[in-house]
């Protein structure tokens, strides 16, 4: 199966944290995790838009979470500039819902062919540790296929407990129930060695 048929006729849908933390700055130049995370959106997005025209969905969460479907690289800012920085890391709720939507369009015959990628953009470890690995253990299985899903975790920032969380997330799920391993993790630094396209592989076919 070659890279590229991979990642097209798939869906991409990104998640990103917009807790309180996600304001702080602990880059060298100053700018805050909140910033870098638009500048990897509106890079994911593009990228995304070349192989999914219908635009990608985002959601943005903390305490709450919403969603906008078919976003286009233009709306990008716009998403920034409504959210800001609150709150804390709930992310169960949000990938239940990101979950939900997908088995429902499989269901109803209008998923993509090859599945659905989930780029989850995070700088902390989710206060709802235990049920995010279940709801990930529970959509592994449901698919039919290991790259029918994927959700890559791409940190900002330098939350080591986060790392560590990330790292168990990507290496013990199988042993913990799941199916198929279905994620994988990049932090930002990584991604500033590989390419957008290489992030999207890696997330499928890790």
């Amino acid at each position: 199966m070659s890279g590229d048929s991979i990642i097209e006729n798939r869906d991409y849908t990104l998640i990103i944290d917009k807790s309180a933390s996600m304001a702080t700055s602990d880059e060298p130049n100053g700018k805050t995790r909140w910033e870098i995370a638009q500048e990897s959106t509106l890079a994911l997005a593009k990228k995304c838009q070349e192989i999914d025209p219908d635009g990608i969905t985002v959601y943005v969460f903390s305490g709450r979470f919403r969603r906008y479907d078919n976003v286009t690289s233009d709306k990008v800012s716009q998403i920034y500039a409504e959210n800001e920085p609150m709150g804390q890391t709930d992310l169960a709720m949000v990938l239940q819902d990101a979950f939900d939507n997908y088995f429902e369009r499989k269901a109803a015959g209008t998923a993509k062919a090859n599945g659905e990628t989930f780029l989850i953009i995070t700088d902390g470890e989710p206060t709802d540790r235990k049920p995010v690995i279940e709801l990930i253990i529970d959509a592994s299985k449901k698919i039919d296929r290991d790259e029918e899903l994927a959700v890559s975790l791409i940190q900002v920032g330098h939350d080591k407990k986060a790392t560590a969380f990330f790292k168990a997330l990507d290496d013990e799920l199988q042993k913990a129930g799941a199916k198929f391993d279905i994620v994988d993790t990049v932090t930002v630094d990584d991604m500033q060695n590989m390419s957008l396209t290489d992030v999207l592989l890696n997330a499928i076919t890790d």
